[in-house]
């Protein structure tokens, strides 16, 4: 018997996972990608219009037998519009879309004009711009098409009431958790079709993989939305989402929830270098609850074209065109000269501009929380925005001009904002973090003592 497990891919999927002003410049030395998080799920959707291509990332871990999804979708779904997708991109476009650690080291205070004039024109660069039928139809369920597209077998359904779903599903093998009716009436009512996959074992085994790749599905809808509350059914405890979205004109959005931008720019001590992963899950789990897990959470919001810094290099035409961003071409396409012309960089040098705006959202959702589908809406904004977090090294050269003296004096209060920042962000006690600092302990660390004032 199929099991469903709580792993979501597609949101409704029942699976059986310097000085602050100098900008974005800097040296980048960590990411924060989906491997920080427990089951952590990715999905990308590439949508012009009401065209949408939906690319469904699986964790599922365990025997592949036991491995089935059903998927509300909007429309009827046809074999050519089912792909199986390679997860390497997915991999990439998260690194690519990762809150990301960089990094400064402070230079010599007394060439501090001649820095400040170097800095602020590199921060003024600008960005370019038959049995089984009669089975199903006695329960009102129409098996609509059947599919083999890759090591999966596909079927689409479409219903007259949950019951009878629920009936069919169990008859041929797959468990229904307690609760589930009530959210299968719910997409009934809007007339939604099913999609069904689940693994052919031989097939898998001639192809030679030993993991479940990607399912993809293309379709017209003048719905722009993710399905959730299927996937938070059974779901053992909340769940993390990913959510990664390719348009053309600008940021995408979500309409029926809060969509809040992560704190950003925020400067830190140094020994986070180490840390990064302990501070990001920190710093995420006190916004969840400081919005009490009701948020959509943007990470990262940029033109495909460029990064600044980079936690891994825009993705090629041929990497989007797989995602599905269908209104590009494949850059890897020889040239006259029978060469492929040069790889994205940052900027895209020469060759044609990629015409594509990522987004990226992450939530953290249960049915309590979440109890409605996500609805999307692409806005015209084109403003990067990038989960960003600084480490500003000290300068601790000898030269004592009167600059220097200065500089020295400000770098106690420097410090004590950097533990602040720190235990306002992630909850840590800051007297634990003073520690690590190696800065003196309590309140007032960056100022004199009130006896050292008068006692000079």
């Amino acid at each position: 018997m199929k099991r469903f497990s709580s792993v979501l891919a597609l949101g409704s999927i029942l699976l059986l996972n310097v000085e602050t002003a100098l900008g974005f410049c800097g040296f980048y030395v960590a990411k924060a990608d989906t491997k920080l998080f427990n089951k952590a799920s990715q999905v990308v959707i590439a949508r012009d219009g009401d065209k949408t291509v939906l690319t469904m990332a699986n964790d599922f871990k365990g025997d592949p037998k036991e491995f089935a999804v059903v998927v509300p979708v909007p429309t009827f779904i046809q074999k050519d519009q089912i792909h199986v997708g390679d997860k390497k991109i997915i991999d990439h476009l998260d690194a690519y879309t990762s809150p990301r650690l960089v990094e400064y080291f402070d230079q010599n205070p007394c060439l501090r004009l001649a820095m400040r004039e170097r800095m602020s024109a590199m921060a003024s660069r600008a960005a370019p711009a038959p049995r089984a039928e009669i089975q199903a139809q006695a329960l009102g369920v129409t098996i609509e098409a059947q599919y083999a597209v890759g090591e999966y077998d596909i079927i689409i359904l479409s219903a007259q009431q949950s019951g009878g779903l629920e009936t069919w599903l169990k008859e041929n093998g797959y468990r229904i958790p307690d609760g589930a009716t009530d959210v299968l009436g719910s997409y009934i009512r809007q007339k939604m079709r099913f999609f069904v996959a689940k693994v052919n074992l031989e097939e898998q085994s001639k192809l030679g993989f030993n993991y479940l790749r990607p399912l993809q599905v293309a379709y017209e809808s003048p719905k722009f939305m993710l399905p959730i509350r299927l996937g938070t059914v059974n779901a053992d405890g909340p769940q993390e989402l990913f959510i990664y979205t390719l348009t053309k004109k600008g940021r995408v959005e979500t309409t029926n929830y809060r969509t809040v931008r992560l704190p950003t720019g925020m400067e830190l001590p140094v020994y986070i270098k180490t840390d990064f992963a302990d501070f990001y899950r920190a710093m995420f789990d006190r916004q969840v609850d400081k919005e009490n897990m009701k948020t959509v959470f943007l990470e990262y919001a940029w033109d495909m074209n460029w990064c600044d810094p980079c936690a891994a290099e825009p993705l090629s035409g041929k990497e989007l065109r797989d995602l599905g961003v269908f209104w590009i071409e494949d850059d890897s396409a020889p040239s006259p000269s029978g060469n492929p012309p040069p790889r994205s960089m940052r900027p895209v040098p020469g060759g044609q501009a990629r015409d594509a705006f990522v987004t990226r959202l992450h939530l953290r959702y249960d049915a309590k929380h979440f109890p409605e589908d996500l609805v999307f809406q692409e806005t015209s904004d084109r403003g990067n925005f990038q989960g960003r977090y600084v480490l500003r090294h000290a300068w601790d050269g000898g030269e004592d001009c009167a600059a220097a003296k200065e500089y020295r004096q400000s770098l106690p209060k420097r410090h004590e904002q950097e533990a602040q920042t720190l235990a306002g962000l992630t909850g840590w006690d800051v007297g634990k973090i003073r520690r690590q600092m190696r800065l003196p302990d309590g309140q007032g660390a960056q100022e004199k003592r009130w006896w050292q004032r008068i006692w000079k």
